[in-house]
């Protein structure tokens, strides 16, 4: 079992098939779109060489130039800081090479499908996350409101953690059609996930996610679900959620999106930077050994954008922080979309009102963590008195909220996930330096172990990160409000540009924000695919009639529209 309050069903029966992060509100196989041996598609010879602006070197801008590249096309990539976006890996300063940690996504689940593909393809290997309760995780402690409880299964905490996963899933079940949705899912059946979610959609799109909860008979108890904010289930605590649209919570348990995660073994970063060097073996127009890195002057991206306008014909101009500037027939946008609003200086006519309204009411979380080295896993030794663990994962009310233990071996350094926090919690440590948050973090966790001593294990300063501080971020990751579903649809299907004028077309919006499942690679990754369709399709290709991409299956599988009146 991998939740501290799992999900409502749990899955025994080794014959069933998995359960893929394609819907529900677009129950595309992009996993299949990408083995199939057809390709994604194809532009006619005489668009070879075009070049295609990608602004954003994230895995999602990324994604979308190997793919463009493939076809025959030039992309042309943009990037304000580092290629890898919100896959950012980094070191410890005098500490060996090896010993990193994941500034942004850290754990991906096996419904990743999409992901997955490319992280096989760079030739990376992962290994199980230790989330709460975890399999993998050796232990983990549950404090709140100074009781703590030890723990290696939920079978371990008090009844009141078993009463309240019951409840978690009497709502799901009640509320949300859990178990007919799952089995729609793991069987592909996409009439039947339409069906449901077009119901639920229409029901729940104003509602909370605490709102859900109280609607529920199963959580009228305020204790129940105080207790679940605090634990919640697969990563933890859940409560800065609570005011976020049910719907966002609804596709993570549904596509299983917070089970079973796995880590990417020497970094996540590895896997963008990886495709940026590989020389695929299939690849139209340019010759044998091209990749994107060759493809730059310099091997590097070209710098960040600061202005985006349209011009004679229909064609994207950009202006980048050098002062180049360069006309394209097509560009991909694939950077945080507020960046649109405040460090990029654009013209209105990029692209309708509505999507301009749609981009400003996008609503994004904050989010926080820091890392230390440690000299070793010392929380695998045993307490002489209670044999268990001297320390744990660690889930808490205090301000560390959030604490995980990672290690390459017993004789190896290790690195220590102080804290992860997001929203209100994030911002309480937005005023204080590494140190200052170092310092609050091993008081909160000297108060749950009194007998450990963690600072005399330290060998490195601590590596922190606010995401909403970051300049070309201002946030972590998209998060829908209630009503916010129109807005999120208009952003998702914008890569369906024959809906649009002639004089809004060109450009495309791509990025896990963009996507139905914000915060989470996958979103990045399929949102790139829909993108590389669109630019195929305005260029004139198609598709192999073998393997239909996004865009060619629109019409069956379309997100549910609610009235706008």
């Amino acid at each position: 079992m991998t939740s501290t309050v799992p999900n409502a069903v749990e899955h025994t029966d080794a014959q069933q098939p998995p359960i893929t992060m394609f819907g529900p509100d677009f129950p595309y196989a992009y996993d299949d779109f990408l083995a199939h041996p057809a390709g994604l598609g194809q532009v006619p010879a005489t668009e070879h060489g075009t070049e295609v602006a990608i602004i954003g070197g994230g895995l999602s801008g990324i994604v979308a130039a190997y793919e463009l590249m493939k076809m025959g096309l030039r992309p042309v990539v943009y990037e304000a800081d580092q290629l890898g976006g919100r896959l950012r890996t980094v070191g410890f300063d005098g500490c060996d090479a090896d010993l990193n940690c994941e500034l942004g996504a850290m754990r991906f689940p096996p419904s990743s499908t999409a992901l997955q593909h490319y992280i096989d393809l760079v030739g990376l290997t992962t290994r199980p996350f230790p989330n709460p309760l975890a399999e993998a995780t050796p232990s983990t402690v549950v404090d709140l409101k100074g009781e703590t409880h030890y723990a290696r299964t939920i079978d371990d905490l008090p009844q009141v953690y078993r009463d309240v996963a019951d409840a978690w899933n009497k709502c799901l079940d009640e509320g949300a059609d859990f178990s007919d949705m799952n089995r729609a899912m793991r069987e592909r059946d996409v009439p039947r996930i339409r069906e449901i979610w077009a119901k639920l959609v229409e029901k729940l799109d104003n509602q909370t996610f605490y709102g859900f909860l109280c609607d529920s008979e199963a959580f009228k108890s305020f204790r129940h679900r105080e207790i679940f904010g605090q634990v919640g289930f697969g990563t933890g605590g859940w409560d800065t959620d609570f005011p976020n649209s049910i719907l966002e919570i609804l596709r993570v348990v549904y596509t299983e999106a917070d089970d079973h995660h796995r880590g990417i073994v020497g970094g996540s970063q590895q896997l963008p930077l990886r495709l940026w060097e590989r020389e695929p073996e299939k690849i139209v127009h340019w010759p044998y050994g091209t990749s994107l890195k060759s493809l730059h002057a310099d091997g590097e991206p070209r710098p960040a954008v600061t202005r985006l306008h349209r011009t004679a014909g229909n064609r994207i101009t950009v202006t980048d922080a050098g002062g180049d500037i360069r006309t394209y027939r097509a560009a991909i946008f694939t950077a945080q979309s507020w960046m649109l609003l405040s460090k990029i200086d654009c013209d209105d006519s990029l692209f309708p009102i509505d999507h301009w309204t749609a981009i400003e009411r996008t609503h994004y979380m904050e989010s926080s963590k820091l890392f230390v080295p440690v000299d070793r896993p010392f929380w695998l030794d045993k307490d002489e008195e209670t044999g268990r663990d001297v320390m744990s994962m660690t889930l808490t009310d205090r301000m560390t909220r959030g604490t995980y233990l990672l290690d390459d071996g017993p004789d190896k350094p290790a690195v220590i996930c102080l804290s992860y926090t997001w929203c209100d919690d994030s911002l309480k440590w937005l005023p204080l330096s590494a140190n200052e948050r170092m310092e609050v973090m091993l008081k909160s966790l000297g108060e749950i172990y009194p007998n450990v001593d963690i600072r005399k294990h330290i060998i490195g300063n601590p590596v922190t990160v606010s995401w909403e501080n970051e300049p070309y971020f201002m946030g972590a990751f998209k998060a829908n409000l209630p009503g916010h579903y129109r807005y999120q649809r208009r952003l998702f299907t914008h890569f369906m540009q024959d809906r649009l004028p002639v004089d809004k077309r060109g450009i495309f919006l791509a990025g896990d924000d963009i996507s139905w499942t914000a915060g989470w690679a996958e979103g990045a990754v399929q949102t790139a695919l829909n993108a590389v369709w669109g630019v195929m399709h305005h260029l004139g290709g198609a598709t192999d009639a073998t393997n239909p991409g996004p865009g060619d299956v629109y019409d069956e599988i379309a997100p549910v529209e609610l009235p706008e009146d």
